[in-house]
């Protein structure tokens, strides 16, 4: 029994209640008026296209039937390709994510277009349609039978990368859930694979994971070499993102932070001389681009490592290196800040110098960065949490509570855990000299703390 309304029946209202002719409606709409009488009659079933004409015809706004033709069409049919592909496409672009997710649930159901809605996923990808696409490669790992195929593993991947965010619980069980399907990866797509593991290893501070990453990824390396002996061999039909070369000075470059992170400064300047001066037969102008990347980082990395062993001569030099490459502003602070913290030394004259670039950042903290998104929510809350330490060990209590409390509250936006507790610590160090105004904002934030621990544990705690 058809539904008591339907597309069809609320086209023939409409008409009726305007006191249009059909002939009328169809030159308003676009539609021909003998394909309109078909699809009012129930004879001929409506095409994307001319669903869209007659829906701005009729003045609704765009998508206004795709819930109920969702529904007429995919749920309560059997649903067909020709039909499904420009449906979940046009959903796509108004970012009615709703609809698609209730029809490519029927379509799990019966398995029947998995790889069409692969293929439709990818350019979803490309076209920056990523909710819709993670929507379908979660549709298509679900129904894969094939549980090591390279199509699972790649929509594993797919889902990955398009989890990662902003929150540190999530991230990390992004990255537990997908490392097991790097194996069934192409060879070269795996070594983007690991770089973006890595990375998001790096983010969460794992350095253990981020040196087995590197140290994996090295290996990979030295196989594809070794399989494509020749350099436009390597190149040809490439597969991973960037030239293969990069990736093994990439380890290079996490191996040497990993060792600077464990404050083994030594060693992370050994492996920083790895990736400095690279030279590459015959390279390419894309070469040439990673290799002038790389000699920064290296040059930048150099005045970083001998900074941080107490090297005071070397402050300016990277200074000065920070200032010129805003990308590389945020890390150099944070590693200031550091080496001052450890070394007693006094940077004010730096913190002057970025001024600009530290009340831009208190006041937006999304500013461009070529980093991924969870490196670069590190490096602000460590920033802020290395300032707040700095300004309270000079007694500067009004600024330091201030940069601690903006430290606690993004940590906590991120779930960022450490940073919460030593913020608590810090706080708690100094707690006798803030004024009341600053012990209500910090009752509040822990509240909020607490709040979310609740949900978690179902208990209750009083807060402070």
């Amino acid at each position: 029994m058809e539904p008591a309304t339907t597309i069809r029946s609320t086209i023939e209202d409409y008409i009726r209640k305007q006191g249009y002719t059909l002939q009328y409606f169809a030159d308003i709409s676009g539609v021909n008026a003998g394909t309109l009488s078909a699809i009012i009659k129930g004879t001929r079933p409506i095409a994307m296209a001319q669903l869209d004409l007659i829906t701005q015809g009729m003045n609704l706004e765009e998508g206004y039937f795709y819930e109920t033709y969702g529904g007429e069409c995919f749920v309560e049919s059997a649903p067909h390709w020709r039909r499904l592909e420009p449906f979940l496409q046009r959903c796509a672009e108004l970012d009615k994510l709703d609809c698609i997710q209730r029809v490519i649930q029927q379509v799990t159901d019966d398995r029947s277009y998995i790889s069409e809605l692969f293929e439709m996923a990818e350019g979803m990808l490309e076209r920056g349609q990523q909710q819709a696409a993670r929507m379908l490669y979660e549709c298509v790992a679900e129904c894969e039978k094939y549980q090591h195929s390279e199509r699972l593993a790649l929509c594993q991947y797919r889902i990955f990368t398009l989890s990662l965010g902003q929150n540190q619980h999530d991230n990390l069980r992004a990255a537990v859930h997908f490392e097991p399907y790097i194996n069934r990866l192409d060879e070269e797509r795996q070594l983007d694979a690991i770089r973006e593991l890595a990375n998001t290893y790096n983010g969460l501070c794992h350095w253990d994971k981020v040196y087995q990453l590197a140290d994996e990824l090295l290996e990979r390396v030295k196989c594809l070499e070794q399989f494509k002996s020749k350099k436009r061999e390597a190149e040809i039909n490439r597969i991973s993102k960037h030239p293969l070369f990069t990736y093994k000075f990439y380890a290079y470059l996490l191996i040497a932070t990993v060792w600077g992170e464990r404050k083994e400064y030594k060693k992370a300047l050994e492996y920083t001389s790895l990736y400095a001066n690279i030279v590459i037969e015959n390279s390419t102008s894309e070469d040439q681009l990673f290799i002038k990347r790389f000699n920064e980082w290296a040059e930048v990395n150099t005045y970083l490592y001998k900074l941080m062993t107490g090297d005071y001569d070397s402050l300016y030099s990277y200074i000065d290196f920070i200032e010129e490459n805003e990308n590389e502003t945020l890390l150099g602070l944070v590693k200031v800040m550091e080496a001052a913290n450890i070394y007693q030394l006094n940077v004010d004259k730096v913190l002057k110098r970025f001024e600009l670039f530290i009340h831009m950042l208190a006041n937006d903290h999304d500013y461009q960065s070529s980093y991924t998104i969870q490196i670069k929510d590190d490096r602000y809350t460590k920033f802020w949490a290395e300032l707040a330490f700095y300004q309270l060990s000079k007694e500067r209590y009004h600024e330091g509570f201030r940069d601690l409390l903006t430290c606690l509250s993004y940590a906590l936006k991120i779930n960022d855990d450490s940073t919460i507790i030593y913020c608590v610590s810090l706080f708690e160090e100094h707690r006798i000299q803030a004024p009341k105004s600053i012990k209500s904002q910090y009752k509040s934030i822990i509240k909020e703390v607490y709040s979310r621990y609740e949900k978690k544990s179902n208990v209750g705690i009083d807060a402070v």
